[in-house]
């Protein structure tokens, strides 16, 4: 597995889990969610347009696809490594890992692919040079290379 993406250290509560004591399986896309979202804040991404340093705001998970390897037991701090594997004129996918506090586990993977929207029609819309520039960072080497 390549190193390329962004490495997001979060939080899972006591709330989280279920009644084993282990990380519920819905909790994963979560823990992506908020992982992908505290990134994309510190550039400036807010959902709001006014505030918003992207004209982007209204993206929508159009498919999210999680494979479970290893459960987490209790509360704790796991790291959330993703990447952008694709970046289309209208969507991206990334892809993710939801790892151990040392990385040295795979807690679960998988994809999740974004449909940037018009807020006022609800039909896909091309993603502005702006995002494009900022999720650059964020592309996977062999991808960017295609």
């Amino acid at each position: 597995m390549t190193e390329d993406g962004v490495f997001e250290p979060v939080q899972v509560h006591f709330d989280d889990l279920d009644a084993m004591g282990l990380l519920h399986n819905s909790r994963y896309a979560l823990l992506v969610e908020r992982a992908v979202g505290a990134y994309w804040q510190r550039l400036g991404w807010a959902a709001d347009p006014a505030r918003s340093a992207f004209k982007d705001v209204f993206l929508a998970v159009r498919e999210f696809k999680v494979t479970y390897h290893v459960p987490i037991a209790g509360a704790g701090e796991p790291v959330v490594h993703f990447w952008i594997e694709r970046m289309g004129r209208t969507s991206n996918m990334y892809g993710f890992r939801v790892l151990s506090p040392d990385r040295a586990v795979v807690h679960a993977d998988g994809y999740r692919v974004n449909v940037n929207l018009d807020p006022a029609t609800l039909r896909p819309t091309p993603l502005s040079d702006e995002l494009r520039a900022a999720a650059e960072p964020l592309l996977r080497r062999t991808a960017a290379a295609c």
